[in-house]
């Protein structure tokens, strides 16, 4: 077989996925908001995701992306149900069972054992609207039945991405509703290239005795040596009355060393670039990156609200460029 018909093999498989995604979207109607409604109203009990085989591993995958955006959840193996993980579904729990037939065998004890139990809430997601999981369901997500990619219509691929697809619209959905948003996500994702991009300014400046302070009234040589000890290259100056009024570099003092030969004379205020850019505390120390970028510097001053004048903190590029940030 040739290289040109496995790339039409890969475009079939795609378009058969986008018009199943297609149907599924003209499919969503007010039991969708209803599900919503229950999962967010669900205090006392937890969420639970249960599925078998392909549908086992898109629950889980579902449950962990709840879990991600402020919905606890967690995924119960249906075949373990049978043998004693019953226990971990008690009253008040919401259940949600994913299956495409709605008639595999492992289900049948989990629906059982939800239906005995009047205070657990079955969900069910399912393409059978005759089957045993969506006429036992409490509240139910009827996906629209899909020609499967692929030879023979048999193996789960259509069915499975709209099992996806719906599961991303349930997070998302509960994750608008409750105002989850970069600061919340960031909690929850401290690692990774997702949670470097998730720092704040706040995450990573210099604070306290670390910032290099320094009076606009000192001497440019006892600045110099202030500067050599702080190893920032960079010094912020402040007035009598603890106000940021200017900033100096390293290569501002050299150039001024070159050009009058002698510090002697001068006070830092005669020589400081007034009014340093300040950056918020909560601003995204990525966005901190690219604006020392288009500045072409290397260090913020950092406040919190909007006391620009008041620092309580400084960022150096290196601070950021050493915590993956790019």
């Amino acid at each position: 077989m040739s290289g040109k018909k496995f790339k039409k093999i890969a475009q079939d498989v795609i378009l058969s996925e986008i018009n199943s995604l297609k149907k599924l979207r003209a499919s969503v109607d007010k039991n969708f908001n209803k599900v919503i409604e229950t999962i967010i109203s669900c205090k006392k009990g937890k969420i639970i995701l249960s599925g078998v085989g392909k549908s086992g591993i898109i629950a889980k995958k579902i449950s962990s992306t709840l879990s991600s955006v402020g919905t606890p959840s967690f995924f119960v193996d249906a075949s373990s149900c049978s043998h004693g993980d019953l226990g971990q579904i008690t009253s008040n729990d919401v259940l949600i069972l994913i299956s495409n037939s709605g008639e595999s065998s492992e289900l049948k004890n989990i629906i059982q054992y939800a239906n005995r139990n009047k205070n657990i809430i079955l969900i069910g997601i399912v393409s059978k609207k005759n089957s045993l999981l969506y006429k036992n369901s409490d509240l139910k997500i009827l996906l629209p039945e899909v020609k499967e990619a692929g030879p023979g219509n048999i193996v789960p691929t259509s069915s499975t991405i709209m099992q996806l697809a719906i599961g991303d619209a349930i997070a998302i959905s509960t994750m608008k509703y409750k105002n989850f948003g970069e600061k919340e996500f960031k909690k929850f994702h401290p690692s990774g290239s997702i949670g470097a991009k998730l720092k704040t300014v706040e995450d990573l400046m210099l604070k306290g005795k670390k910032i290099p302070f320094i009076n606009e009234n000192i001497k440019m040589r006892a600045a110099l040596k202030i500067i050599t000890k702080k190893k920032l290259g960079v010094l912020i100056v402040q007035n009598n009355l603890k106000k940021t009024n200017g900033i100096i570099t390293d290569g501002q003092i050299r150039r001024i060393n070159e050009k009058k030969g002698n510090l002697d004379n001068l006070v830092v205020k005669d020589v400081m670039t007034k009014n340093p850019i300040s950056i918020n505390k909560e601003v995204l120390a990525v966005k901190a990156l690219a604006l020392m970028n288009s500045k072409r510097i290397t260090s913020l001053c950092v406040h919190e609200d909007i006391s620009r004048s008041k620092t309580i903190g400084i960022i150096h590029i290196h601070n950021i460029l050493e915590n993956n940030i790019q």
